[in-house]
């Protein structure tokens, strides 16, 4: 009987713990990025601004705001999930062209980044 209520103890610990982590812990990651800079509504209904700090990540909840770090130079942006994609093998972020010439890869058109979320 003991070990069972032990057991059970240390289980709820753990669960305690992942339910209550932190989403930065689980929401970071790598891999090609693009950016865009069209006039139409986004997923999350509101209008594409090419001005603002903004990206689209496939799951990420709209409003969760990231830290996007351009791995070739090392700069970094602050932008705002407000849509949807990419939707290209590799790419983990479509950025709007104000924060992807804050990092530098307007020119190039794609860039390797990380990003981390923040908030």
């Amino acid at each position: 009987m003991k070990k069972l209520c032990r057991t059970a103890l240390v289980s709820a610990a753990i669960l305690a713990t992942t339910a209550f982590a932190p989403l930065q812990a689980y929401a970071a990651g790598c891999g090609g990025a693009s950016w865009y800079a069209l006039g139409s509504k986004t997923a999350s209904g509101e209008r594409m601004n090419p001005r603002m700090m903004t990206a689209a990540h496939r799951s990420l909840r709209f409003g969760t705001k990231l830290k996007v770090t351009n791995r070739n130079n090392g700069r970094s942006v602050v932008v705002r999930i407000n849509d949807r994609g990419p939707f290209i093998r590799g790419r983990v972020l479509d950025l709007s062209k104000a924060a992807a010439q804050n990092i530098g890869m307007v020119s190039s058109g794609t860039a390797k980044v990380c990003y981390e979320v923040i908030g």
